[in-house]
């Protein structure tokens, strides 16, 4: 049974409940899969959704209590070894162990507090609300909701002990109101439009027209953009396809429709100071789907050479709401 999950914005939880989920230790943990076998629940036989073909997806149980609330997700290129973060202030990583295409569990899945520059879980500074994740090469960036900060860890010599220091971040990214703040985080690769900046987009931080904020940290032309908000919808992660488009993943919950989940790509060039950006929607799904409250979006590339999208979902530690793992191929790459 499909069950409505709760408005992400009703869901994060008393101070109680977020120490208790909060990872204080670094810990090994089991993890349990059973596969998805169809994405539409109305009619199974379907497979192409939009411009995506549904590959394969999981839904994912611990007995860990602290396992859950992941708000993103970055992998290797290979599509195999993941690091993600929970909206409790933890790092996850880990193996998806595949089957040919389709995905069937994960494997050395390891858990642990993420660090402030004293060593000490960031938690402890009341930091919950890790929501973003990017890397760029070894050096991984989590983007912190509520505080509004963005810290960076030297991931690639220390992993999960890595110590975190915040950066400098823009003074209206400051300002992002409470519990609408950074969602996205990407770093621009080598070769690419907007080479060496690190993108930063909000959950539902408004510019005057009502369009949801973005800010362009370093690089060469730093400044704040915007992304045209339609039907509802909020940012929830984005990811960068290998030719260098944007793919952002949004979401939307309404009392008498539950949750809807849109893809759109937006062109990489269009980011600028000043600009207001839009683009085509490539996927939409609704409750009539296998989904749930969908945070984060990754890109690879398989070994046929097919773009593969995987998006994971918060569960906001509900009874109510399932972690869940789905991979597509998106057919118009």
């Amino acid at each position: 049974m499909q069950l409505v999950a709760p408005h992400p914005a009703f869901a994060q939880g008393t101070k109680a409940e977020l120490e208790a989920y909060a990872v204080s230790t670094p810990e090994r943990v089991e993890v349990v899969a059973r596969p998805i076998d169809s994405f539409d629940l109305r009619d199974r036989a379907a497979q192409r959704f939009g411009a995506l073909q549904f590959r394969s997806g999981l839904v994912l149980t611990s007995s860990f209590r602290g396992f859950g609330g992941l708000s993103a997700l970055r992998l290797d290129p290979k599509g195999e070894r993941f690091v993600a973060v929970s909206d409790r202030g933890s790092w996850f990583t880990g193996r998806i162990v595949y089957a040919g295409a389709a995905m069937t569990g994960l494997a050395d899945v390891d858990a642990a507090p993420i660090l402030g520059a004293d060593g000490e879980p960031l938690t402890r500074r009341k930091w919950y609300d890790s929501e973003s994740l990017a890397f760029d090469g070894g050096t991984a960036y989590v983007g912190y909701e509520r505080v509004n900060q963005i810290v960076k860890f030297d991931f690639g010599r220390d992993g999960v002990r890595a110590r975190g220091q915040p950066i400098a971040v823009p003074p209206g990214l400051r300002k992002l109101p409470n519990n609408k703040g950074i969602e996205a985080l990407i770093v621009v690769p080598k070769g690419l439009p907007l080479a060496g900046t690190l993108i930063a987009i909000s959950e539902r931080g408004l510019d005057a027209d009502r369009n949801i904020l973005g800010f362009l940290i370093g690089g060469k032309t730093p400044g704040t953009f915007a992304i045209r908000r339609t039907e509802g919808y909020d940012i929830s992660d984005a990811a960068l396809l290998p030719a260098g488009d944007l793919l952002v993943l949004e979401r939307k919950f309404s009392w008498l429709e539950g949750v809807h989940i849109r893809i759109r790509r937006i062109a990489l060039t269009s980011l600028a100071p000043g600009a207001t950006v839009d683009g085509p929607t490539l996927f939409t799904a609704d409750l009539g789907h296998d989904i749930d409250n969908m945070e984060g979006i990754d890109v690879h590339r398989d070994e046929a050479g097919e773009t593969v999208l995987t998006l994971v979902s918060d569960d906001n530690f509900s009874m109510l709401q399932r972690t869940l793992l789905l991979q597509f191929t998106l057919i118009q790459d």
